[in-house]
């Protein structure tokens, strides 16, 4: 039995050598059906006919061959028939829906184990929540950043407009502005949302434990129902931890003190997890911790498995993948480790249907995967937390590192030495900072009282709420597009987008106008069915060599059929 390859020269792919084969068969085809030379192209062809079986053959004394249709007799060194053939490798159909977890699909009513994450300030918006839903898959609303009454008319609209179909909206950890938290959380109780999706929490905090535990109960078979559910995110074990176990007992009873939930409730609360699905997020846009997915994604699935086994839940626990999500191979990779579905983020970012700005989809379209650089945060500004965001093209990064660094070496705005403020004043602010703080006071003013309050007498945290000006508008800039601004431009993004860029390039998608939400998702998808097929082969011991995967782009009317 031959063991060959494909080789290549100077001018491109060439077939000088029949192509790969198995060092042994792992069974017999049979006919009735017919089989084709199995040349690189031919190869590719049927790796990318992902609706149908791939059958790699050696017939005796000719070059392997592709088989199409037949039976398949797996195992035995003897031929059944004289006219079996020796079978050297086999790739099931492999539908993208078929990728990931079923629960996943079952518990979220999608047909595809695919999310696009909650990019903050409405850049995640109701237009692409929309498009992705109707889809087949599952899309959050960029909440983060928004006002009460902003997130409450996207509320209403995606209710509308879609009806019981799938979405979700993102809760964030708001440390320094926990009344707008719990006024987001106590939104979405009063609105019915059913699914949000709990990002950058550092630690549980009373309005995460109030939303998930409202309205728990348990049915007559004994079985305990959370009509609130959670997908949470996180880059560190120990916060994954506090998702996969039961809520904290000292916030429980607190919500039970405030008459939040009942005695009954408190005690069924022992028996849930707070989140039934986490996300590991690893290099991604926004908040992150740089983590590598291949060691992040199994280190949280080995979690996963300790805490379930520890708590004896009733229901599964799942772990996904975000970070990184930007071509098909990085998809096919995270669902071979294990991960029940995937999230992407950055390339959404770039599809028309996002809540930002053509000039930054044109950014987008131009960034490698170098073009990236990590920054400070304006809602953990304080406590020096810091989030990834383009650089190309932006100073942004620059000059939020420089306002830390004014903030860390003094201790109120009137410490700060007279040049640097006129500095700041001229280049970042272009405006005094007591006109910031004007502006400032008034919108926390109506958002979080507290916070200028204890500005009044905390001049150190005044001269935070000031810098955090100008990182709150920076993203907002980007958003609208102000042309006089786009130095400043804070553009959340991961390597994602310079791995799309790659793969995309000399295709219709490397045109931004091009870019909707959908058709990136499904092309990466079916990419990543074609890849798992591909990989399918190898484990047998085929050595594709240089055979090309066919993952160019594909338009959406392309892949409408296959996608059903």
């Amino acid at each position: 039995m031959s063991n060959l390859t494909y080789t290549t020269d100077a001018d491109g792919p060439a077939v000088s050598a029949p192509p790969p084969a198995a060092a042994s068969p792992v069974g017999w085809w049979l006919g009735p059906g017919p089989t084709q030379a199995a040349d690189p192209s031919a190869l590719a062809d049927a790796l990318s006919d992902i609706r149908h079986p791939l059958y790699l053959l050696e017939p005796e004394g000719a070059a392997p061959a592709i088989g199409r249709g037949g039976v398949v007799q797996l195992g035995g060194e003897d031929r059944p028939t004289a006219e079996a053939i020796a079978l050297l490798a086999q790739a099931p159909p492999i539908h993208p829906g078929q990728l990931g977890d079923a629960g996943f699909r079952a518990d979220h009513r999608v047909r595809l184990a695919y999310m696009t994450g909650a990019m903050a300030n409405g850049i995640a918006s109701a237009e692409l929540v929309e498009a992705v839903s109707r889809g087949g898959m599952l899309g959050c609303f960029g909440a983060a950043g928004l006002s009460v009454g902003e997130i409450e008319r996207a509320i209403d609209r995606l209710q509308s407009n879609l009806g019981d179909q799938p979405f979700c909206f993102n809760l964030i950890h708001s440390p320094n502005e926990p009344r707008h938290e719990w006024a987001v959380a106590d939104l979405y109780i009063r609105k019915g949302i059913r699914l949000v999706e709990a990002s950058a929490y550092l630690d549980l905090t009373p309005a995460v434990v109030r939303y998930r535990l409202h309205g728990i109960r348990q049915q007559a078979d004994g079985r305990v129902v959370t009509p609130n559910r959670i997908i949470a995110k996180a880059s560190r074990i120990e916060v994954a931890r506090r998702w996969f176990s039961p809520p904290p007992p000292a916030m429980v009873e607190q919500l039970l003190r405030d008459g939040q939930i009942d005695r009954h409730q408190a005690q069924l609360a022992a028996r849930v997890p707070m989140a039934e699905d986490l996300t590991a997020e690893a290099d991604s846009g926004g908040h992150t911790d740089n983590r590598p997915a291949v060691t992040l994604l199994p280190t949280l699935l080995a979690l996963r498995d300790r805490l379930a086994t520890e708590h004896a839940y009733d229901r599964p626990l799942r772990v996904g993948a975000a970070g990184g999500i930007g071509t098909p191979e990085a998809a096919a990779a995270a669902f071979a480790m294990g991960a029940a579905y995937i999230v992407s983020g950055s390339v959404n970012q770039a599809c028309r249907e996002s809540g930002s700005s053509d000039l930054v989809r044109r950014m987008l379209a131009e960034t490698e995967q170098a073009d990236v650089i990590m920054a400070p945060a304006a809602d953990m500004f304080e406590m020096g937390v810091k989030l990834q965001v383009l650089k190309r093209g932006t100073m942004f990064a620059m000059r939020a590192a420089k306002l830390y660094e004014v903030y860390r070496a003094c201790d109120g705005i009137d410490q700060i030495p007279a040049t640097d403020r006129a500095a700041l004043e001229k280049t970042i602010f272009r405006a005094s900072l007591e006109q910031v703080w004007q502006r400032t006071s008034a919108f926390f003013s109506e958002r979080e009282p507290d916070q200028v309050a204890r500005a009044e007498t905390d001049p150190k945290h005044k001269m935070a709420l000031v810098f955090r000006w100008y990182l709150g508008l920076s993203s907002r800039w980007a958003n609208d597009g102000e042309p006089d601004r786009q130095i400043d431009y804070q553009v959340w993004c991961g390597p994602a987008m310079g791995a799309f860029n790659e793969w995309t390039r000399g295709s219709f998608l490397a045109d931004p106008a091009q870019r909707d939400v959908v058709t990136v998702a499904w092309n990466i998808l079916f990419g990543a069915a074609v890849c798992t097929r591909a990989q399918i082969l190898r484990s047998q011991g085929a050595a594709l060599g240089a055979v090309p995967l066919r993952l160019e782009p594909r338009t959406r009317g392309q892949l409408a059929e296959v996608m059903r």
